[in-house]
């Protein structure tokens, strides 16, 4: 298709044996925030960890490619250089790696050392971005979401968003945990990538990030593959009438 930068047809993945996607099908345009939504258990984390190539998630059908580049054929780090960044629902911490060092590292791997240039342009750099983001500079000296509030692992995955600049990047419930505020600081990050051109695929179950990052297009995915797509006013639907159109009614009205 036109302008698509990912492109997902048949997807199958199991997880410890058991099939959570059944042939999923997804089309993202170049230059859009494509929001994924559904209930719990419904196969976004799955989705998401199956594109950057989790290990514990098994493709057993379908195919992915990023601007028809063969995604499930590369290794993580060969997917993460060609483009494409996760930003987890729960990040891991590093003890004992700071995040300056760990964030100019990233950079180099995917850019090269031209890319990430020396230490103090980078260091120039990430204080620029640091404020953009209303956080402290002395976040740089801290050890990668070592004792870090829910509030400022979201904003740290989204500074490597702001410093990695990669083609696609998936945000898998980043609003989770977060106040008004927060989700507020995290969608400024999001709105001025998005500004630059760079697609992105929001995963979540609740409406509110939404109401920060207007989607250009609303997916509903329930028991493993795409069951509706439309506009953002579709995201409003789901707040008004919840997921029992997609689960048979067997789920009360959810105040999204």
């Amino acid at each position: 298709m036109e302008g698509e930068i990912l492109a997902v047809e048949g997807l199958c993945v199991t997880v410890e044996g058991k099939e959570v996607l059944r042939g999923l099908d997804l089309s993202v345009k170049k230059g859009t925030v494509h929001a994924v939504m559904g209930p719990n258990g419904s196969g976004k984390s799955t989705l998401a960890y199956a594109l950057v190539g989790h290990p514990s998630y098994e493709i057993a059908a379908g195919s992915a490619t990023l601007e028809g580049e063969d995604l499930l054929g590369m290794d993580p780090d060969e997917r993460a250089r060609a483009g494409l960044f996760l930003a987890f629902q729960y990040p891991l911490a590093i003890p004992g790696l700071r995040m300056e060092s760990f964030l100019h590292s990233a950079v180099k791997a995917i850019h090269g050392e031209e890319g990430a240039g020396d230490v103090f342009d980078f260091h120039r750099l990430l204080l620029s971005e640091l404020r953009f983001l209303d956080m402290d500079p002395t976040f740089a000296e801290r050890y990668v979401n070592d004792g870090f509030s829910g509030g400022e692992k979201k904003r740290a995955e989204i500074l490597q968003m702001l410093l990695l600049k990669p083609r696609l990047a998936i945000l898998d419930e980043t609003d989770s945990g977060l106040d008004i505020d927060a989700i507020g600081i995290v969608a400024k990050g999001v709105n001025r990538l998005r500004e630059e051109g760079m697609t992105i695929l929001i995963i979540t179950h609740y409406q509110r990030i939404l109401n920060f990052i207007r989607p250009d297009t609303v997916s509903v995915l329930h028991e493993g593959v795409i069951a509706r797509t439309g506009g953002p006013e579709l995201a409003l639907e789901l707040e008004e009438k919840g997921y029992r159109e997609f689960t048979g009614g067997s789920l009360e009205v959810l105040k999204l």
